[in-house]
C-alpha cells in the first residue's frame, strides 16, 4: 500500500519530529532535558495551589537526571547520556519542568542565553503556560529566535474549560488562543500539548479539542495519554475511588482519529508519554512505548489513512 503522506521518508503517515529534524539539519538531533528551577501560578497561590492534578512534584520533569545541579552542569551530564545513544549529535536544550517563563526576565536570560552561543545547539525548547508570557519575555525570546530557533511548548490538555477546572489548570482555552495569536507575530515556534483520557471527558470531547485547535497558528503538537503517577492529586483521587481509563486499543484508535483532523504540516512531537515505571500507578501499557507507536502505524495503514485526511 503506497504511503500517500508527503511529510515522511518511511512508513509513517504523520509528520514526525524526527522527519522535521532530519530534513532540517541532515543529522541526528537529541533533546537534553533541563530543570530551570521555576514553578507555576497554579502552584504558588497566584492562581491556585497544588498544580495540575496529574503533575508530579518534579513538574513533569520526571526523567531529569541532574535536578540539583546548575543548568550547564545538567546540560553536560544529560548530554553524555544522549551521546552514548547517538554520538556526534546536535542538541536541543529542553527546559521541561514546570513553567519556564514564569519569572523575571533576568532569570530567563540566565537560564537560556548560554545555549544560543553554542555551535552544537540546534534549537532551544521551553515548556511553559499560556498565562506566563510577559511582553518583555516574548520580546527577548523573539530576538533569540533570530539566532537559533526557539520553541515554546504550551500545555492545553483540553479545550473544554469545565474539564480544565477539574484538572486545576487555572486558565481558559481563550487564554491559549490569545497567546498563540500573539506569538504568531514573532519568530518563536509553538507546540501545543493535548492529553487524552482526562477525568469526565469522553472521546468526542478529546476529538473536539483537536478540532478546536486545528485552525490556530502553531507549528507542533504533543498528544499524551493520561497516566496516574505517585505523589499527585490524581493518584489520591484514583486511590480513593478508582476510575476507568481508556484502554490501549481505544487510545490507539483515538490518536489515529486525532491525527486525521490535524493539518498535515503540523509536526507531531509525541504520541506517548514516558512514565517512570517505579512511579506509575496506571495504565501499565504505557510502558510499552514502541509497540504503541507501531500499532498506531499499523492502524493507519490498515485504514489507509494519514494525518490531515479529515482536516477541513
Amino acid at each position: 500500500m503506497e504511503n500517500p503522506f508527503r511529510y515522511s521518508f518511511n512508513e509513517k503517515r504523520y509528520h514526525t519530529f524526527n522527519y522535521y529534524l532530519k530534513t532540517t539539519y541532515k543529522r541526528k538531533v537529541s533533546k537534553v532535558i533541563l530543570d530551570g528551577g521555576f514553578t507555576c501560578p497554579n502552584r504558588d497561590g497566584t492562581k491556585g495551589t497544588g498544580g495540575c492534578i496529574f503533575c508530579s512534584q518534579a513538574g513533569s520533569g520526571d526523567s531529569n537526571l541532574a535536578l540539583t545541579r546548575s543548568i550547564l552542569e545538567q546540560y553536560e551530564t544529560n548530554k553524555k547520556v544522549m551521546d552514548r545513544k547517538w554520538p556526534d549529535s546536535l542538541y536541543i536544550p529542553y527546559f521541561q519542568s514546570f513553567s519556564n517563563t514564569y519569572g523575571p526576565l533576568e532569570k530567563i536570560k540566565a537560564m537560556s542565553a548560554p545555549f544560543f552561543e553554542m555551535n552544537e545547539v540546534a534549537e532551544v525548547s521551553i515548556a511553559t503556560r499560556c498565562d506566563c508570557l510577559e511582553e518583555d519575555v516574548i520580546d527577548y525570546l523573539d530576538a533569540m529566535a533570530k539566532i537559533k530557533p526557539v520553541w515554546l511548548e504550551l500545555g492545553l490538555q483540553t479545550s473544554n474549560d469545565e474539564v480544565g477546572r477539574i484538572i486545576n489548570r487555572c486558565y481558559d482555552f481563550n487564554d491559549l488562543k490569545e497567546a498563540l495569536y500573539r506569538l504568531e507575530k514573532t519568530s518563536i515556534k509553538t507546540c501545543v500539548h493535548v492529553m487524552d483520557g482526562l477525568p469526565f471527558e469522553d472521546k468526542e470531547g478529546m476529538l473536539q479539542t483537536v478540532k478546536d485547535i486545528a485552525h490556530l497558528p502553531f507549528e507542533a503538537i504533543k498528544i499524551h495519554m493520561l497516566h496516574v503517577i505517585k505523589g499527585t492529586k490524581l493518584a489520591e483521587m484514583y486511590e480513593e475511588k478508582p476510575f476507568e481509563l481508556i484502554s490501549r486499543e481505544e487510545y490507539i484508535d483515538l490518536a489515529v482519529r486525532q491525527l486525521e483532523l490535524l493539518p498535515p504540516e503540523i509536526i507531531v512531537e509525541r504520541l506517548t508519554g514516558d512514565p517512570i515505571k517505579e512511579d506509575l500507578i496506571t495504565p501499565a501499557w504505557l510502558l510499552n512505548k514502541t509497540t504503541i507507536l507501531n500499532d498506531i502505524d499499523k492502524l493507519m495503514r490498515k485504514n489507509d489513512t494519514y494525518q490531515g485526511r479529515l482536516y477541513e
